[in-house]
C-alpha cells in the first residue's frame, strides 16, 4: 500500500487551539477526539515573548517546541514578528511552525504533523478527485462528528471550498481535520480498488470511522479512552491507511510495538476455520452480520464483547443487509408507516419512489441516521429485518398501523430482561436487578447505549437467547395484526 503525500504550503492565516485528549467514559461512548489548549500553556503565562524564544531555540524536544509554539499562535496570532529576519524579511511565527513541521516530518512524528499541517491549512493532493470518486461511485459523505456537527458532501466542490468545509465542521480540532482529509484519500483508493468493501453502505460517516477507528485502537492496546486520540494520530500514514482498511473488511487484528523506535505497527490475525449453517433463519442472520460472524459464535470461547463490537463497527459504518432497501420498500406496502427516533417514513414513498432507486435508499438512510449510537441503529436495523420477513412471507395480509421500531427493540429488551432473571444470567448484575442502578450521570451501570442493557447489545443474533429471538417475541405481543387464537404458517425460524 502506498502512504499519503506530505500537503503542499498555503499561505493562509488560521488561529487554533492545540490540544489534550477528552477523556471519554470507560464503556467507550464514542465521544469524539476534541483537540483543546493543553495544561502545558498555563506554565507560559507568565513568560515574556523574547524569553519564550529563548526558550524555543534552546530546546530539543519537539513536544516542547510544540507546546511553545502552539502558545504563541493562540496568543499572539501566526502573523507575529518574532524580531528574526532572515533573507531580508521578518520571521513570524508562522515560520516557526512551518519549521516545526518539517522537522516533525523528517523526525516521523505524525501526530505534530497532522496537527502544524492542520493549523497551516496545508492542502491534501488529490483531495477533491478522491470525492469525486467516491461519489461516481454513489457513496455520500459527511465529515464532522454526529449529531449535531455533520456536513454531508452530495456533490463535487472545488478544492477550497472542499477543505473550508471540513475545517468548519471540526471547529478548533485541526488535527482531525487533517485526519479526515487523509482518510479520504485512502477511502478513494479502497473503493478503486476493492469496491466490494463498501458493499451495501451508500454513505460513508467519516467522524464515526474515525471514532470505531480510536475504539478499536484502545481495545487491541487496552488503553485508557483519554490516551488513545494521541496514538492513533501518531500512526503512520501507511498503518493509518491499514488500520482503516480493517474497520472496513472486518478482519481481525492486533497492534505490535517495535522495540527501536516505539511505534505500533497492525498485524492482521489468522482467520478461523468454521462451517457453514443453513435454514431460513440463518440465512437472514447471514445477511445482517455474515456467515463467518454468525458461526464464530457457536464456538465455546466466544469472546465477551465481540457481538457488542460488531454491532457498532458495523452501526458505525451504516452497513445494511443486502437488499435491505427493496426489503424496507415491500414492508412499507403492508403498513401505513414506519417511525424511526420521531422521524417517519410513509407509505406513500411507495407510490413515489421504486424499490430500487437510489433517492428512496437516502430516504431510508436519512431516517436511519437520526440514531446517535451506533450499536442502537443496528438493532433497529435487525428489528426491520425481522418485519420484512412477515411482509415476504405473507404472515399476514397487512400489519394494520405505524410501526414504531425502536419500541420493538425496548420491548425486546425488556423480555431479555425478564428471561435474564429466569436463569440468573450476567444481566441480573446490572439492568436485570429488582431496583434498576444508574451512574452519577443517569446512564445504566452496564454502560449500554439508549436504555438498552449492554448485555443485549453483545448477545448474538440467533439461539434461545439471540436478539432476533426476543424481537420476534416483541412483535409478536406488540403488534396487532395476528390473530389471537389458531395457527399462523411462520417459517421464519
Amino acid at each position: 500500500m502506498s502512504t499519503t503525500p506530505l500537503p503542499s504550503e498555503e499561505g493562509e492565516t488560521f488561529q487554533f487551539q492545540k490540544a489534550s485528549r477528552s477523556p471519554s467514559p470507560e464503556n467507550e461512548d464514542w465521544q469524539p477526539i476534541t483537540r483543546h489548549r493543553t495544561q502545558s500553556d498555563a506554565q507560559f503565562q507568565d513568560t515574556e515573548f523574547d524569553d519564550l524564544l529563548r526558550i524555543l531555540h534552546s530546546s530539543e524536544s519537539l513536544e516542547e517546541q510544540g507546546d511553545i509554539i502552539h502558545y504563541l499562535v493562540v496568543e499572539f496570532g501566526l502573523d507575529q514578528d518574532t524580531g528574526g529576519v532572515e533573507y531580508g524579511k521578518p520571521i513570524l511565527v508562522r515560520d516557526l511552525l512551518k519549521e516545526l513541521y518539517e522537522k516533525a516530518c523528517q523526525q516521523r512524528s505524525w501526530s505534530i504533523v497532522r496537527h502544524s499541517a492542520g493549523v497551516l491549512r496545508k492542502p491534501v493532493e488529490d483531495l477533491t478527485k478522491a470525492v469525486t470518486d467516491l461519489l461516481v461511485h454513489q457513496k455520500q459523505l459527511t465529515v464532522g462528528m454526529p449529531p449535531t456537527n455533520e456536513k454531508t458532501i452530495t456533490a463535487p466542490l472545488p478544492s477550497f471550498e472542499l477543505r473550508k468545509l471540513i475545517h468548519d465542521a471540526y471547529g478548533e480540532d485541526e488535527s482531525t481535520a487533517m485526519l479526515t482529509q487523509e482518510l479520504i484519500l485512502y477511502l478513494a483508493m479502497f473503493i478503486r480498488t476493492e469496491p466490494e468493501l463498501f458493499s451495501e453502505m451508500l454513505r460513508l460517516r467519516i467522524g464515526l470511522i474515525i471514532q470505531v477507528m480510536a475504539s478499536e485502537l484502545a481495545r487491541s492496546l487496552n488503553c485508557q479512552s483519554e490516551d488513545v486520540s494521541e496514538l492513533l494520530l501518531n500512526l503512520s500514514p501507511y498503518e493509518m491507511k491499514k488500520l482503516l482498511y480493517h474497520i472496513l473488511s472486518g478482519k481481525e487484528f492486533t497492534m505490535a510495538s517495535s522495540a527501536h523506535s516505539g511505534n505500533f505497527s497492525i498485524v492482521s490475525c489468522k482467520s478461523l476455520k468454521i462451517s457453514t449453517k443453513t435454514g431460513q433463519f440463518s440465512r437472514l442472520m447471514n445477511s445482517i452480520h455474515g456467515p463467518e460472524d454468525l458461526e464464530e459464535q457457536t464456538k465455546a470461547e466466544e469472546r465477551q464483547g465481540q457481538w457488542l463490537r460488531r454491532r457498532r463497527l458495523d452501526g458505525a459504518l451504516n452497513r445494511v443487509p443486502q437488499g435491505f432497501y427493496s426489503r424496507i420498500w415491500t414492508l412499507l406496502e403492508r403498513c401505513p408507516g414506519i417511525m424511526v427516533q420521531g422521524r417517519i417514513l410513509p407509505q406513500g414513498l411507495t407510490q413515489e419512489m421504486t424499490s430500487g432507486e437510489l433517492k428512496f435508499a437516502l430516504q431510508v438512510e436519512s431516517v436511519l441516521n437520526t440514531i446517535p449510537q451506533p450499536e442502537f441503529r443496528q438493532l433497529v436495523v435487525e428489528a426491520l429485518m425481522v418485519l420484512t420477513l412477515i411482509a415476504e412471507y405473507s404472515i399476514v395480509p397487512s400489519l394494520g398501523e405505524p410501526l414504531c421500531v425502536a419500541s420493538i427493540v425496548y420491548t425486546a429488551n425488556r423480555i431479555f430482561l425478564e428471561d435474564q432473571v429466569q436463569v440468573e444470567g450476567d444481566a441480573t448484575l446490572c439492568c436485570a436487578k429488582p431496583q434498576k442502578e444508574l451512574t452519577p450521570s443517569g446512564e445504566l451501570v452496564c454502560g449500554g447505549a439508549a436504555w438498552i442493557c449492554q448485555h443485549f447489545y453483545d448477545s448474538a443474533p440467533s439461539g434461545s437467547y439471540g436478539t432476533m429471538t426476543y424481537l420476534i417475541r416483541s412483535i409478536a405481543t406488540s403488534l396487532n395484526c395476528f390473530p389471537n387464537d389458531g395457527e399462523i404458517n411462520c417459517s421464519v425460524m
